[in-house]
């Protein structure tokens, strides 16, 4: 057993070898000045995560295979792409807002690739897919420019992009913990990659973003990154599909516009920077900014703003996986209503959180003050990552509850609901659940002058 998993680990390492060695036509090695920057530390450590952390994500891909195997050779794709990226900001000045799309243009290519895979299929590995093609976000870092460039810094654009992922990776660990080890054995790679891995790289090499060229040194301006390719044409007719999260990004600046046109000005009292690495975010005004996919619904307009100061309104998205709010504070409230198949993200910590009349919807919040309601909704999930004292759930069909190690003694009130999932960190095992059903049918007994009720248990048998 130890030496097949040995062998497959080293043909995982083989295999990215190999791709490293083949280049990519669309970030080829520059003669001696790129291969003297490909033996600086940086560039070596980086070469030792991607045969460490990515071997591993490989080796437990290729037990699965599928489109396991195949969305884990994308990010494959897109660490030795990242790695080019690296090696040539060196011999490459500062882009502008306007050229940074075509240096970025070959990770752009593989992201949607991978999103493409993940939104074109309905296989039972899609929470995979999503996972993994969500995570690629991470490594957008690279093209971080400096303050107002659109994206936080290095550190914390990492963390955050494998948080939206961890939403997808959590269901895979969920669904297949007491089912198939493999499943699980790649979720905990595909984490580690990222946090502490990559983060922890970042950290100590990049924490202030990449070192490019500068410009006084330079006697000639540095070469200019290729043009993106055909493929990266984000006109209209291009695609059906709406682009999200850091794809829309991509998209905006592709496009040869400067992402930020169009913007408007948001005064202090509206407490939202808006910013446009954020698809679906919304001026106060309640219009879109250019870098949102239209998401509506037929009963009203998409909505995601901040009325009076106080409370945030998220009405009527469709499809939206890329929602938030930041710049939040306690206390303001956060109203979600008639939203169906999409993610909100509450980056700080609120007073509380409503979700109202939402079907197939994923929330994950930091904290709240007072409590979190779930009302009249239809599959939901939601995510707690601080603390919350107060969770109540009413005439709701199937939710699951994801409860942190600070939340895991919030109060939980349930009233008309049916199919309802608590699942709490396991005390034994890093990085797995446990799940509990709450009950939702109960016995009454007459007894000594009085009703009693208990509920129902199940076996499960």
């Amino acid at each position: 057993m130890e030496a097949a998993l040995i062998g497959r680990l080293e043909a995982a390492v083989s295999r990215l070898e190999a791709l490293n060695a083949g280049g990519h036509s669309s970030v080829a090695p520059r003669g001696l000045a790129y291969n003297a920057s490909a033996q600086e530390p940086a560039i070596l450590a980086f070469d030792d995560l991607v045969a460490g952390a990515l071997g591993r994500v490989s080796s437990a891909a290729d037990k699965i295979g599928a489109e396991v195997a195949e969305v884990t050779r994308l990010v494959e794709k897109a660490f030795m792409v990242g790695k080019d990226l690296l090696v040539r900001t060196k011999q490459t000045q500062k882009p502008t807002m306007e050229s940074v799309a075509a240096f970025m243009a070959p990770l752009n290519e593989i992201i949607l690739e991978a999103n493409a895979l993940a939104e074109g299929t309905r296989s039972s590995h899609a929470n995979h897919l999503k996972a993994a093609a969500g995570s690629l976000a991470a490594l957008a870092w690279i093209g971080y420019t400096g303050k107002g460039c659109g994206m936080p810094l290095p550190i914390a654009h990492v963390e955050e992009s494998w948080q939206m992922a961890e939403f997808y990776s959590n269901k895979v660990l969920v669904e297949y913990k007491n089912k198939d080890p493999d499943h699980v054995e790649w979720v905990k790679a595909l984490k580690e990659l990222y946090v502490p891995n990559l983060r922890d790289y970042v950290k100590n090499f990049y924490p202030l973003g990449p070192v490019w060229q500068p410009s006084e040194s330079a006697p000639n301006k540095a070469p200019s990154a290729p043009s993106p390719p055909a493929s990266l044409s984000f006109s209209s007719a291009s695609s059906s599909q709406p682009k999200s999260g850091m794809s829309a990004v991509f998209a905006e600046i592709s496009s040869g516009k400067a992402a930020t046109q169009g913007l408007k000005k948001v005064t202090d009292d509206m407490r939202s920077k808006n910013r446009t690495d954020r698809t679906g975010v919304v001026t106060a005004d309640g219009k879109e900014t250019r870098s949102a996919p239209s998401f509506s619904s037929t009963k009203g307009p998409a909505k995601l703003e901040l009325q009076m100061g106080r409370k945030w309104v998220v009405e009527h998205h469709i499809g939206n996986k890329s929602l938030v709010i930041e710049d939040c504070d306690a206390k303001q409230s956060v109203y979600v209503y008639g939203c169906k198949d999409c993610v909100l993200q509450v980056k700080g910590k609120v007073n509380n959180i409503t979700i109202d009349k939402c079907t197939k919807t994923g929330l994950l919040f930091k904290g709240v003050v007072a409590a979190c309601e779930i009302v009249n909704c239809n599959s939901v999930e939601i995510q707690c990552e601080g603390s919350v004292p107060t969770i109540s759930i009413d005439n709701t069909s199937g939710c699951q509850l994801y409860l942190s190690t600070e939340s895991i003694e919030a109060s939980v009130t349930t009233a008309k609901s049916t199919e309802i999932n608590a699942l709490v960190p396991d005390a034994n095992s890093e990085g797995d659940w446990v799940e509990h059903s709450l009950p939702q049918q109960y016995i009454h007994a007459f007894k000594d002058g009085q009703f009693t009720t208990l509920p129902v248990s199940h076996s499960g048998a």
